[in-house]
């Protein structure tokens, strides 16, 4: 597998186009938090037949945040940690949803559409595929590479140079 760097790299070049930079760092946290949005409602709990009050918890979303959090785990500790703030920021989010009453299911699909929309856009602008085309975990990666994205333009130094 390939390290973090190379990951970093690699999605950074079909990113270098300040356009589609800033239509990421919109977009990636707004399809983030509505594909869990979308995963929270698939109850993986209820088909394991577990009780109601553990059922809530174990769902499309929870399981995709175990598998991703050992790809993370495995690329650094910083980036396993990084993205379970990204995770429990979404899971907040859905949840206020939910508590408010509000339809989470259109909520999600509707911000998801959108966010990718704005995505294909800011792709053509780039005038390059999306990483993801060639490789899914690319999609994974994407919040990663926003987070150091941002860092940089706020003048934060990390440890990973991006392409520009």
């Amino acid at each position: 597998m390939r390290s973090l760097e190379q990951f970093l790299q690699a999605y950074g070049e079909s990113h270098r186009n300040p356009v589609n930079q800033y239509i990421h760092i919109l977009c990636v946290p707004a399809i983030f938090f509505a594909s869990l949005g979308l995963l929270w409602l698939i109850p993986v709990g209820n088909w394991l037949g577990l009780s109601a009050s553990n059922a809530y918890w174990v769902n499309g979303a929870t399981l995709l945040g175990v598998f991703a959090g050992l790809l993370y785990l495995r690329l650094s500790i910083g980036t396993f940690v990084l993205m379970v703030g990204w995770f429990a920021a979404s899971v907040l989010g859905v949840i206020a949803i939910e508590q408010q009453g509000w339809p989470l299911l259109w909520i999600s699909l509707a911000v998801w559409v959108f966010a990718w929309i704005l995505q294909v856009y800011g792709h053509k602008v780039e005038g390059k595929k999306p990483s993801f085309i060639d490789d899914l975990i690319f999609l994974l990666i994407g919040p990663i590479f926003v987070s150091v994205e941002v860092a940089a333009k706020l003048g934060i130094k990390t440890r990973y140079a991006l392409p520009h």
